[in-house]
């Protein structure tokens, strides 16, 4: 999918048992830190999964739990001895469950319950401190951990992030499981960055049906730019293994699609969880924890290429921006369904447009330059459906939303070598400037069309559909200069391929669609070729052809 890191569970060695938080699996109840997880691996294997993503130019993020260990059994009954090396009552809080509204009892009480107990560490002591400080200098040395993601973060001494960052030497995500953005943002002053919960409550709020608050989402997100130190070391999320999947909350895959491109286009660093890819539904413990080799490890299920174009553009926009990454995103239009968003420099920024819609919504509104930054006359394309936009003479665009699909526009100039819509290479499915004339009488005749073309076609997973045809835009009948189309609207139901090419007011031409599998061959749809003249009309800069296979 294009992910440059990896998240995985606490390595160390766990008690075994069963709670109200599901089974130990999980690697959330310690017993001994300077041991690993035998039913994950070995420390051998923890070196070469280490090893393997580092050959790979990839990142390993480790979750770590400093503020509890586990113990199988009642509060009351803890026996310290099994610990290591914490194996002292000494170094733990007195026995009280969490009242979560009082922040004493949060960082000082246990969490979890009375049949799995937590027992929680004095992290405010000095000698705690030591040992976390030593074993995490360590952990990250012997097996070169990138990062880490610190658990139940707003249940540990404040004071104590600091000196453990330091022993740490890497990048270190919170967990602070409140959405509140005054309390949340409070902890960047200790840690590098925190999951985004404020965020994920707005973002699913807005995205999980078509009654969604917009406004929330438009308002919170000004919000949190102003509570928070720096929104672009946040983890942005819409799933984790302590929330309900977002599938359980809705089955429609516009409104997925949706809340997944924003969520990972938003300041921050995006957090794609196992088995989202897969559009996965359990709404509670352990239904949202659910083992990734069920699904099978499909590449084809309609949300895996989704993501992976996300990430293409994600790459392609730091590519060119070098500031993209610290830029931080703002709201630029919003209206009762729909929020778009800009990120990144002027030249260079890519604008999302998402909306609660759903999938039998569609919609239009004149997106402003003033908006977008988008200059007149400046070709603009939609990654997700390959479709392109012409800015009219004040750099104003007007956007359409079909079947509630998000868009995600990006100067075209700006896609050569994305491999993106054509911008592999400067051929002719690359998409070029579209052009007008001035005549008198206030209106523009175009030069060039933006013509968009749907095929509905059931494809197999690897194959991609072209359009061929008697212009040289169209390869001239070459499969090898032929225009490659997206699946980004494609669905099981809606089996559809797009792509758009700016093509010459008034030209007339055949074409075909063409099949190319996996091992390279070629099928071509059946006679008769289709035929089409571009349109010549006052204003008119973009068009539309639908087809269905023909074989």
């Amino acid at each position: 999918m294009g992910f440059t890191a990896i998240w995985i569970s606490p390595v160390v060695k766990n008690i075994r048992s069963s709670g109200q938080d599901g089974d130990s699996y999980h690697g959330y109840w310690a017993q001994d830190i300077y041991q690993v997880n035998t039913n994950f691996g070995s420390a051998a294997d923890l070196v070469s999964l280490s090893k393997a993503l580092h050959g790979r130019g990839m990142y390993l993020m480790v979750d770590i739990v400093t503020n509890h260990m586990g113990y199988n059994g009642c509060g009351n009954c803890v026996d310290y001895s099994i610990y290591n090396p914490f194996n002292s009552q000494s170094y733990y809080h007195p026995f009280c469950l969490i009242d979560y509204s009082n922040q004493t009892s949060v960082e000082q009480c246990w969490a979890g319950d009375n049949t799995v107990s937590l027992p929680d560490l004095r992290t405010e002591d000095s000698d705690v401190l030591t040992m976390w400080n030593t074993w995490i200098k360590q952990l990250v040395s012997n097996y070169t951990i990138d990062g880490l993601r610190i658990d139940s973060a707003k249940s540990v001494d404040k004071a104590f992030y600091q000196p453990f960052k330091q022993a740490a030497g890497v990048y270190a995500v919170g967990e602070v499981y409140d959405g509140d953005p005054n309390y949340f943002c409070d902890y960047q002053n200790y840690l590098d960055g925190m999951l985004n919960y404020p965020s994920y409550y707005w973002i699913t709020q807005a995205f999980q049906s078509t009654s969604g608050s917009i406004s929330n989402l438009y308002n919170g997100i000004n919000t949190l730019k102003s509570a928070c130190k720096d929104t672009t070391l946040l983890g942005s999320f819409l799933e984790n293994h302590d929330v309900a999947r977002f599938a359980s909350l809705t089955s429609d895959y516009a409104l997925a699609k949706n809340a997944i491109a924003f969520t990972m286009l938003a300041d921050g660093v995006p957090i794609i969880y196992q088995g989202q890819e897969q559009h996965f539904s359990g709404s509670s413990v352990p239904n949202n924890r659910e083992a990734l080799w069920l699904s099978g490890y499909s590449t084809s299920s309609q949300l895996y290429p989704f993501i992976a174009t996300i990430n293409m553009i994600r790459k392609q926009a730091i590519k060119q921006d070098t500031e993209y990454l610290t830029y931080k995103a703002y709201p630029v239009y919003s209206d009762a369904s729909t929020i778009v968003m800009r990120k990144g420099t002027t030249g260079s920024q890519v604008i999302g447009v998402f909306t609660n819609k759903g999938s039998s919504g569609s919609s239009s509104f004149m997106l402003s330059s003033s908006a977008s930054g988008f200059t007149a006359g400046q070709a603009v394309t939609d990654v997700l459906s390959c479709t392109s936009y012409a800015a009219d003479s004040n750099g104003n665009i007007a956007i359409s939303i079909n079947a509630g699909a998000p868009r995600v526009l990006y100067p075209t100039s700006k896609l050569t070598g994305s491999g993106l819509c054509g911008g592999s290479s400067s051929t002719s499915g690359t998409p070029t400037t579209i052009k007008t004339s001035t005549v008198t009488g206030g209106c523009s005749t175009p030069t060039a069309v933006a013509v968009t073309f749907t095929d509905k076609v059931t494809t197999q997973y690897g194959q991609t559909i072209k359009l061929a045809g008697s212009i040289p835009q169209l390869g001239s009948w070459n499969a090898a200069n032929a225009v490659t189309l997206s699946s980004a609207g494609y669905t099981a139901n809606n089996p559809v391929w797009s792509g758009t090419v700016n093509l010459p007011a008034g030209q007339a031409f055949s074409y075909k669609f063409i099949k190319v599998n996996t091992d390279g061959s070629v099928t071509w749809e059946s006679d008769p070729n289709h035929s089409y003249t571009v349109p010549a009309s006052c204003g008119m800069t973009t068009a539309s052809v639908s087809n269905t296979w023909q074989g």
